[in-house]
Parts: structure tokens; sequence; C-alpha cells
């Protein structure tokens, strides 16, 4: 899977979610800290990965900033993406499960080695349902995209 990774600092877990990632045997493109030369504004680098995922270049990304604050609210202003803040594995797998989320936010303050694990586990082994309530509220977000889109 092509996931696209944005940091808008070059810290040790954002080093660790890249080498995690490959290790899986993903392809990772990088943006912000992570790419030299690249913006690394977490608001810059997490819409540029969101972006890979919204024009299909990429199928998911994550966005990481201090908080994971930032980088969840400027991926989730580009139409197409789901981006939820995870700060554990059972918010990430429900993210999956009833959001069908395809962007990741990390907290570079929070995120500890073996908690990212764990939330990527959790991301990656996670599908989205099929139950009808939760079809329609994400067919609801995409209804919004659309009209933040057309206005």
């Amino acid at each position: 899977m092509r996931i696209s990774v944005s940091s808008d600092m070059d810290e040790p877990v954002a080093q660790a979610l890249v080498a995690e990632l490959r290790s899986r045997g993903h392809e990772v493109v990088t943006h912000g800290a992570l790419r030299p030369g690249a913006d690394p504004q977490w608001a810059v680098c997490s819409a540029a990965a969101a972006g890979d995922v919204a024009d299909g270049s990429s199928e998911q990304a994550v966005v990481c900033c201090w908080t994971g604050t930032g980088a969840s609210i400027a991926a989730n202003k580009v139409p197409g993406v789901r981006a939820a803040l995870c700060t554990d594995a059972s918010t990430a797998d429900g993210a999956r499960r009833w959001n069908d989320a395809n962007v990741l936010a990390l907290s570079l303050r929070l995120t500890s080695e073996p908690l990212l694990k764990e939330i990527l586990d959790a991301w990656f082994g996670g599908e989205a349902s099929e139950d009808a309530e939760d079809r329609e509220n994400v067919a609801h977000v995409e209804r919004l995209d659309r009209a933040r889109a057309g206005s």
C-alpha cells in the first residue's frame, strides 16, 4: 500500500513511523520535515499528505504534529478526507470501522514507539463497517464535502 506521511518536526516517533510502515511492506511518501526542502509547517504538510489520498496517489496517509490536532484539522479541510486523531488502538479501530477514516493523525508528544505499533495494528487491521447506519453517516460526510466544494 502507498501511504503518505507528514510531520512538522523530525522527531524520533516520526522516524519510527516511517521505518515501521516500510518494515510492514508499505511504500512511504514523505512530506514536511521528513522530506528535505519541503515546507514543514503542519498546515502545509498535513494538507499535502491528505491531498495525496484525495487525488488517489496514496491509499492512506498519516499526519503528525506536536498534539496531532492541527494536523487532523488541516487534513480534514481536504475534500474526500476523513482524518481521525488517534491516541490509542481502540480509537484507531473505531475510526476505521465506524468512520471509514482514510487519514490517521498522531501526536508527536503522546505517541511512544510501542503505542505507535498498537495504533498501526488497529488502524490497518480495521475495515469499514457495512452497517447501514455507519455507511449513511460516512455518505453524509461525503455530501458535506461536495456541498463545501460547490460553494
